[in-house]
């Protein structure tokens, strides 16, 4: 492609993170794929040079006052950026909210719902608004809108064989010191050296009870002010009558049990509004249907009144079913979406925008979906293009990268080796690229004609779990397995909730990200740093403590992160490399210290590969540096931030840790996510490597290269939702060629080897 200045955003200079001092034009109101192995830099330009100059330039067109309120984006390491239009970001980030965040609010189709059941519905019960399960008027005064009601288990809760001071309410949040703690103790009101057990009825009634009490005789610390509240009263009020932030921690799901609400059956409303119908069904009935199900709904209703709301809502629920979102129901929350579900339900808000002139930054938007689906997100993403904006993708999938007008692959390797545009063009000079993406680029899935035989069997028998359905299986032991359909369809129900309790001691590697602080880094995380810095405290006859910069050995000026951030208000934070210790994290003291000719910092800085060698005779740093080279992390710095890496990057760092074991079952949840097609080869080559080892593989996946060199598929479907949940096939990989009823069938059809027949 011919791309003229005047049309195009032009780069100059970028030195984000890895970037070696690029430069490029990106065509405006076109579909631009940027490609490249993990770790190439395609987000250190997308991201984190191109979104970021453009977000921070649009919050500075605000008010400061406003400014102080909103993201704060560093300035990218850039020369130049020109013509940059807004963009709109799109990434994986869980939407996360609380538990009255739907996908109906999210998506604004429960703001048209209400809009229609108030202009149509009948009887009449009021306009839109009340039509919230967050109104006051609108929401069912037993779970207060929250669908749930929540069971306190009071014997469970308070220890009677204790007193207040040794820890007889049993929550932390209630442990003796704490605030909460106090309220009980510097009440007067109780002997805190008392038993539970030998209280008075009227004085458990009290502490358990008690409400709107000034107490009488209160013990030094006591509010002046305060006013007592018994146990019950306040852990109802903290944590079961708010959006609960707990549900899922262990400590409270011990002792409250959660359950459907009984009085609007989990559909939030009261009674009143709940009473409108249109149909024969209220609000709360549609709410709790399948999308699908819902778009049938609205296609059949005929009020010429409220036509444009009618279209407004059947475009909204189609996008819906276009990015393969159809088997979920408007009332499902938020925070229990995927990353990859919570991506595709923000690109449904924008691909029903009349916006033009906008640039939609769009991070990997194959995750998740099966081919079928990407098939008809391409229509959505050319649609948006069409409409007169610009995208810009990164992706490693061929079916998305073959939509794409301008494409820009980055490399040739990754971390160090990477940061470098290696081709830009468009599909037809990639193919003739010599380029690791060019190689793997739309490479036919060869077919694995030769599968392992296996070696026993786990028997589901009529599984249930969520919407499988009567679901059995033998699932084959000591060989790879994957499991396949489309999203929705059960595969996770099946891998990680079936199985997974009826094989305890698997080893689950799924999607959530590697807990991480700005503090932690792969040689800590690893297991690693331990021993390097016992090392280094033996060798020099000191305290390793000396080595970690959150102890002895931190600068400090920048206290060990070797930055120095300023926050200045309403303008960007500025974080400068610290001038004391130029952003090695250590003093000058620890950095005296020496190991084989270098200090920590030094050590630090070593990308895996080197430290293999620099470690040659440390049996076990190289046995964690080899599981980290197997993975294909081997590029990454052994101080490299964990809160610097991609999600790929974080699954396969959390597999190096369970490498080298025998006899075991490992569960992957769609491994492949974030790899380029070479990592995807690197990962084959490492299972079947587990597999050689004893163990057994089951995958969760949607990507055909693995599938076909898979020893045997179990395919569930047909489609999402309650269509999905059945066994459509279990077999070897040639065997399901002839399958005719599962759309991964037809798929692997597509991308076979025909020769491999």
């Amino acid at each position: 492609m011919n791309i003229r200045t005047c049309e195009a955003m032009r780069i100059c200079g970028a030195r984000q993170s890895n970037l070696k001092n690029i430069s490029l034009l990106i065509p405006k109101n076109k579909i631009t794929v940027f490609t490249g192995v993990s770790g190439s830099g395609k987000s250190s330009l997308v991201f984190g040079t191109i979104a970021a100059e453009s977000q921070r330039q649009l919050n500075d067109t605000f008010p400061p006052f406003i400014r102080h309120r909103l993201p704060h984006y560093g300035q990218p390491d850039v020369d130049e950026i020109h013509n940059l239009s807004v963009a709109i970001i799109i990434d994986q980030k869980r939407i996360g909210g609380n538990a009255r965040s739907t996908v109906g609010t999210a998506s604004d189709i429960y703001t048209l719902l209400r809009l229609l059941f108030s202009r149509v519905g009948t009887p009449f019960v009021g306009y839109s608004n009340i039509f919230s399960f967050n109104h006051p008027s609108g929401m069912c005064p037993d779970c207060d809108g929250l669908g749930v009601t929540s069971t306190l288990d009071i014997n469970k809760l308070l220890d009677e064989t204790r007193s207040l001071n040794d820890g007889a309410i049993d929550y932390s949040s209630f442990a003796p010191g704490t605030w909460r703690w106090k309220r009980y103790t510097y009440s007067g009101l109780f002997d805190p050296d008392k038993k539970i057990a030998d209280y008075s009825d009227e004085e458990k009634e009290l502490l358990l009870y008690g409400d709107n009490i000034t107490p009488k005789t209160p013990r030094p610390g006591w509010p002046k002010s305060a006013k007592f509240e018994g146990v019950i009263p306040r852990f109802t009020r903290s944590y079961l009558r708010k959006e609960n932030k707990e549900a899922k921690n262990d400590e409270f799901q011990k002792i409250v049990s959660l359950q459907v609400c009984p009085s609007c059956h989990g559909v939030r409303l009261n009674q009143k509004i709940l009473s409108c119908r249109i149909e024969n069904k209220n609000i709360g009935e549609c709410a709790v249907m399948p999308v699908t199900e819902l778009k049938k709904f609205i296609n059949r209703l005929s009020f010429p009144a409220v036509k444009p709301l009618l279209v407004a809502l059947d475009e909204r629920l189609e996008a819906m079913c276009a990015v393969g979102l159809g088997y979920l129901d408007l009332n499902r929350s938020t925070p229990t979406l995927s990353g990859g579900e919570s991506q595709r339900l923000k690109m449904v808000r924008h691909l029903g925008s009349s916006l033009t002139g906008i640039s939609y930054i769009i991070d990997e938007p194959s995750t998740g979906l099966h081919p079928a689906d990407i098939a008809k997100l391409n229509t959505l993403i050319k649609q948006l293009r069409d409409k007169g904006n610009t995208i810009l993708m990164v992706e490693h999938d061929p079916d998305m990268i073959a939509i794409a007008d301008h494409i820009v692959d980055m490399g040739p390797g990754a971390g160090s080796q990477g940061g470098n545009i290696v081709f830009q063009g468009d599909l037809a000079g990639l193919r003739k690229a010599n380029t690791l993406t060019a190689k793997y680029f739309s490479r036919p899935a060869i077919i694995n004609m030769h599968p392992r035989p296996p070696k026993g069997k786990i028997a589901i028998k009529n599984a249930t779990l969520h919407n499988l359905q009567n679901l059995s299986v033998d699932i084959p032991l000591n060989v790879i397995v994957a499991v396949t359909g489309v999203a929705g369809s059960g595969k996770s129900s099946l891998v990680t909730g079936v199985l997974a309790i009826c094989c305890p001691n698997a080893i689950v590697i799924d999607q959530k990200p590697v807990h991480t602080s700005k503090r932690s880094h792969v040689a800590s995380w690893s297991g690693a740093f331990d021993t390097i810095r016992a090392l280094f405290a033996a060798k020099n006859h000191t305290s390793a403590s000396w080595f970690s910069a959150n102890a002895q050995g931190a600068c400090p000026e920048c206290k060990g992160l070797g930055i120095i951030q300023t926050d200045l208000a309403f303008m960007d934070t500025v974080n400068l490399p610290c001038e004391s210790c130029q952003g090695q994290r250590y003093n000058a003291n620890a950095l005296q210290y020496l190991w084989q000719g270098k200090n920590i910092a030094k050590v630090l800085s070593m990308s895996v590969d080197e430290a293999i060698t620099f470690f040659n005779d440390e049996q076990p740093l190289l046995h964690i540096f080899s599981h980290l080279k197997q993975v294909g992390l081997g590029y990454l710095r052994l101080g490299e931030s964990l809160d610097h890496l991609s999600g790929g990057e974080s699954q396969r760092l959390k597999l190096a840790s369970s490498l080298n074991r025998q006899g075991d079952i490992y569960i992957f949840d769609e491994p492949t996510t974030g790899l380029h097609p070479s990592d995807v080869a690197t990962l084959i080559v490492l299972f079947n490597r587990l597999v050689a080892q004893d163990n057994s593989v089951i995958i969760i996946e949607h990507n055909m290269e693995l599938i076909a060199q898979a020893d045997w598929i179990i395919d569930i479907g047909p489609l999402a939702g309650k269509k999905g949940g059945k066994l459509l096939f279990s077999g070897t990989p040639e065997a399901m060629l002839s399958c005719h009823n599962s759309l991964t069938a037809q798929w692997l059809r597509n991308h076979y080897q025909p020769q491999q027949i």
